[in-house]
């Protein structure tokens, strides 16, 4: 069992042994008995506040008080105390300045943050970090001398904040952050930085990065979209209207009657994904790589996709629901080999597209521009071209005859 030396507070003479209890009120219990005084408040040799029984060690000196604030002794050296040499000199206008001395990595020593006072030990402030500002300050094996200010009850002044520094400390105890409630990250990590917490430092930077909230024009992630995605009732809508996903991941999906409306997909991946029955009306699809997405029954209403790539995709619903792009920007868009049947392209602009071998039997062209696309191989029957502008469009190959009745109006 642990003992430890009581003394009455301001006083070095008189002092008792006794076993450490089970807990801070038993110690309590047991010095007031043995200095016959109501034992109220338990101090470090430092003046620090003891409130908790793992905070006493084997051997500590203790100073009990019966409610009074601690009053240092005339001369107040013990085995426990941290050893200072103080200069000869000191000005009355200036505090003095005291030289940590290496000593026990285990002796406890009292910091003043911000006003408050806060006890731990050396082995505490340079376990966890050893290269930290605060593992050099106080390690005993440091070459590099270190002075602070010190306080009337000896304890070393920090001018930085105590409420940022109480999880620091915690942290330092037993390597976990624990941020209570109402505790800002962003100043712990302040703290941090000041001591010198490399590790800590990148722990919470993660936790600042992963709950800020995202602005209005932050692109949405897969992550973050797979998470609404699961989140979502299997007979509920999914509404994405007018958001952002630009540059994102969504290849390989199943996002079957997603409304998309006015949604931004620039340079979005959507390959492979199953996009039947989705609503992207007005959506922003430029430069977006769709290949071998499946798009039965779409609806692409005045979308813009200029510049993307919707290679062998398949626009052909069996039940008969067509697809909808009518008045979409298509220029330059890469359409080689999609499976196109019925397709409404109507008033739609196509201008130097890539239709290449695609199936666009029974399509709706009346109005569309498609000046110099190429339709090489395409199967154009029963296609309705009337009024569609064909200036340097290209029917190499073509599977069926185009017959002039097609582009009349």
């Amino acid at each position: 069992m642990k003992r430890v030396i009581i003394f009455p507070n301001g006083s070095n003479t008189d002092g008792k042994v006794i076993n450490l209890g089970k807990c801070i009120d038993e110690v309590l219990l047991e010095a007031g008995r043995k200095l016959g005084i109501t034992a109220r408040s338990i101090y470090s040799p430092q003046g620090g506040l003891i409130d908790d029984i793992k905070l006493i060690r084997d051997d500590d000196v203790l100073y009990i008080s019966e409610g009074e604030p601690f009053r240092p002794c005339p001369s107040w050296t013990t085995p426990s105390s941290v050893s200072v040499s103080v200069a000869p000199t000191v000005s009355t206008k200036e505090k003095p300045r005291t030289k940590l001395v290496p000593v026990d990595g285990a002796e406890w020593v009292t910091l003043n943050i911000g006003g408050k006072l806060f006890s731990t030990t050396r082995s505490t402030l340079t376990r966890q970090e050893p290269n930290s500002m605060l593992a050099r300050m106080f390690s005993d094996q440091s070459e590099v001398p270190w002075n602070s200010s010190v306080d009337a009850n000896g304890a070393y002044l920090i001018d930085r904040s105590p409420t940022y520094f109480e999880p620091i400390l915690n942290y330092l105890r037993h390597g976990q952050l624990i941020l209570d409630k109402g505790v800002n990250p962003e100043g712990v990590l302040e703290e941090a930085r000041f001591f010198g917490l490399d590790y800590l430092v990148g722990i919470l930077e993660e936790i600042i990065e992963r709950n800020a909230p995202a602005d209005d024009n932050t692109p949405i992630s897969r992550r973050e979209f797979m998470l609404k995605l699961l989140a979502t009732p299997t007979n509920s809508e999914l509404r994405c209207q007018g958001l952002n996903f630009q540059t994102a991941n969504l290849s390989r999906l199943d996002l079957r009657y997603i409304n998309f409306k006015y949604a931004i997909l620039r340079n979005a991946n959507l390959s492979g994904a199953n996009l039947s029955y989705c609503n992207f009306e007005r959506a922003d699809l430029s430069g977006a790589v769709l290949d071998c997405a499946n798009l039965l029954g779409i609806k692409m209403v005045c979308a813009n996709l200029e510049g993307s790539s919707l290679r062998s995709c398949n626009f052909e619903d069996p039940a008969g629901q067509k697809a909808n792009m009518e008045g979409a920007q298509m220029k330059n868009v890469i359409l080689e080999g999609s499976h196109m049947a019925s397709v409404n392209l109507r008033v739609a602009t196509l201008k130097n597209a890539n239709l290449q071998n695609c199936d666009l039997r029974g399509a709706v062209l009346a109005g569309a521009d498609l000046e110099n696309c190429d339709l090489s191989g395409s199967d154009l029957q029963d296609a309705n071209l009337r009024g569609a502008n064909l200036t340097g469009a290209t029917f190499e190959l073509m599977l069926n005859a185009l017959h002039m009745s097609q582009t009349l109006r």
